[in-house]
This record gives C-alpha cells, sequence and structure tokens, in this order.
C-alpha cells in the first residue's frame, strides 16, 4: 500500500467514527410558562334550542364549567350534602294554566319542536327576580342543585357573567305558584337585613379608599368568580334601607356589570316572548310595589315581580335593586331594537 492510500483510509477510518459518536445533546431551554385560560364565553341565551345573542357573557350548561340543571349528578361532589339528593330538579316542558277542572293544562312541546316557541310565547310572562344570599353564582348553584333540588333559568354572577342552566321552554322551580308561567333568575348578592343586625353586610362589604367592595370569605377563595381578579362595587356606595312588607331591611346595591347584563337579558326575553312586560307591579303613586300580589292580582299580572311580589315569606331582589335603572334600559333597548 503506498503512502496516498494509507493516509486515505486512516482519513476515512477517521470520518466513520466520528459519525458514530454520539452527537452531544443540546442545552435543555426553560419551556414558556403557560397559564390555563378559562374557557370561551359566548353572548347567547337558548329559547327552544335557538340561540339568541344578548351582547353580554352568557356560559351555557353545556359550556366548559357550566352549571345544568338537567343533570341528577351532584355538580360538586367534594363536598356532597349529608342526605343524597335525587330525581329531577325542574319539571319538563311548561304546563298552562288549568282553565276549570275538567281541563287540565298539557305539557308543552319539547324544544326543538316548530311549536315550542309559539306555545312558550303563549304561556310564559313573567320574569321573577330573585337574590340569592349566596355571594356567587358557584355558591348559588351549589344550594339549589345540590342541597335544595331545585332550579332556576338563569343565575348572575357579581361580574356580570351570565349562567342558563336549562332552556327557558322547561319549568325552572324556584318561585312556588308562579314557575309555570315564569323565567327566574338569581343575581348573586348577598342579601337584605334588618339595619340593626346588618354584621354580614359589614363582612361582605368593607371599606376602602374607593368605597365598599365585595370581600369574599376566606373559605369561598374566588367563589367561582370567572373575571381574574374581579373587584365588585356596588352601583350606589352608599348602603340602601327601605322597606319590603312594611318592614325596613338594609341592602347593598347589586354591580354595574350585573345591571348591565341583567337589562340586556331582560330586553331580548320581553322582544322574544312579548307577553312579558317590560314593567313591575305599581301602586296608586306609580311606585313599583315592595308587599305581594293578592291571589287575583298576581293572576292578571305580566311583566316583571319581585320574589316579595310572590309571597310575603320574601324580601328579594330587596331594597337596593334599582327597579326603575332596569325597566328604564330594557325600555331604551327595547326602542333602540331594529324592527324584525
Amino acid at each position: 500500500m503506498n503512502a496516498s492510500a494509507l493516509r486515505f483510509g486512516t482519513l476515512l477510518a477517521a470520518l466513520v467514527v466520528g459519525g458514530c459518536r454520539a452527537t452531544p445533546a443540546p442545552k435543555p431551554v426553560a419551556a414558556p410558562l403557560v397559564r390555563p385560560q378559562p374557557a370561551p364565553i359566548g353572548r347567547s341565551i337558548v329559547i327552544c334550542g335557538e340561540r339568541h345573542d344578548i351582547e353580554a357573557p352568557v356560559v351555557l350548561w353545556t359550556d366548559k364549567d357550566g352549571y345544568d340543571a338537567y343533570s341528577t349528578e351532584l355538580r360538586f361532589p367534594q363536598t356532597p350534602p349529608k342526605e343524597p339528593i335525587v330525581g329531577l330538579r325542574y319539571q319538563p316542558g311548561r304546563r298552562a294554566p288549568a282553565e276549570s277542572a275538567d281541563k287540565p293544562g298539557r305539557l308543552a312541546a319539547l324544544a326543538g319542536d316548530p311549536r315550542c316557541r309559539d306555545e312558550v310565547r303563549a304561556l310564559v310572562d313573567q320574569f321573577v327576580v330573585h337574590y340569592d344570599v349566596c355571594g356567587t353564582s358557584a355558591q348559588c348553584f351549589k344550594v339549589l342543585h345540590d342541597r335544595r333540588k331545585l332550579s332556576v333559568h338563569f343565575m348572575l354572577d357579581i361580574d356580570g357573567v351570565l349562567y342558563q342552566t336549562m332552556d327557558v321552554s322547561d319549568t325552572a322551580w324556584h318561585a312556588s305558584q308562579a314557575n309555570g308561567r315564569s323565567i327566574g333568575i338569581e343575581i348573586a348578592n348577598i342579601g337584605a337585613y334588618k339595619p340593626d343586625a346588618a354584621t354580614t353586610l359589614d363582612e361582605w362589604y368593607p371599606r376602602d379608599e374607593f368605597g365598599p367592595r365585595i370581600a369574599l370569605p376566606a373559605w369561598m377563595k374566588d367563589g367561582g368568580v370567572r373575571t381574574p381578579g374581579f373587584v365588585g362595587r356596588p352601583a350606589r356606595p352608599e348602603r340602601i334601607v327601605g322597606p319590603i312588607h312594611g318592614v325596613d331591611y338594609a341592602m347593598h346595591d347589586l354591580t354595574p356589570q350585573q345591571y348591565e347584563t341583567l337589562g340586556k337579558l331582560v330586553a331580548k326575553l320581553c322582544e322574544e316572548l312579548p307577553r312579558i312586560r317590560p314593567d313591575a307591579p305599581r301602586d296608586a303613586q306609580g311606585k313599583v310595589r315592595t308587599d305581594a300580589l293578592s291571589p287575583e292580582e298576581f293572576a292578571a299580572f305580566s311583566g316583571l315581580v319581585g320574589h316579595h311580589h310572590i309571597t310575603v315569606n320574601k324580601q328579594d331582589p330587596g331594597p337596593a335593586f334599582d327597579w326603575e335603572r332596569l325597566l328604564a334600559d330594557v325600555r331604551a333597548r327595547r326602542k333602540s331594537a331594529p324592527a324584525p
């Protein structure tokens, strides 16, 4: 073998050996911190299986992290009730009021049936307003669904996010004799108390340099509120005292975010279900009543009612609920709505 061939063989062997050596691993690069994002929030409510945009944040019972009134399972199984809850929390369909003993009402058509819209429009003529005395919508659903075997069509959280738990073509159990003809909403608010026993209001609404703010108890953590870092403040800074059933109660107002979403929701419901008039029961002086309607008055009234208009045992939505603000907003939205 000559010198040239020897040098070539040596070089080739070096290349082969070098190619078999493991390539040094690159230095690890820290992965970027990815924070989990909440599921997107829609803007549509559901009436007879059809979606209707209300231009406000809406989470449906079918959405991730939604609240499903159709489910018979516990929504919060990590904190089960002492007594097991079984069965439905609602009445499928709508039952028409019996016109006579020999002519009972019938169940409404199920959602998706072409007759559903006409039947719901014919039967539903009230929108019942509750405060939840729970503070947040998550806690409200835990109490209604997991503890009390009750339901409500909508829940409105302190940040203005609206939760729909069931189609309005089905009957929620929220307001006794109003159930069959009404749509119900539970508004997140800790409620109203006798003025001399309002310690709960002091705890829930401490003051800072900007006035009162909502402070959730430590055990509730973020309370399930979807808006990160949300700081809720009453629409009016002062504590409102007023009579319900002739007795004075103290209460803090809803948040501005709640009023905005509520106005949009009610305007859409009044549009789609026109028997719900944009008004509330009024006295001889034209003021929204703070007492319960008589059976005859209740039967004749169509529109928005508070739970206290239905029964003397309830005070919600309380003295701080601004009926005139809401109704003016609803009428303005209806007036500006495009013609069908």
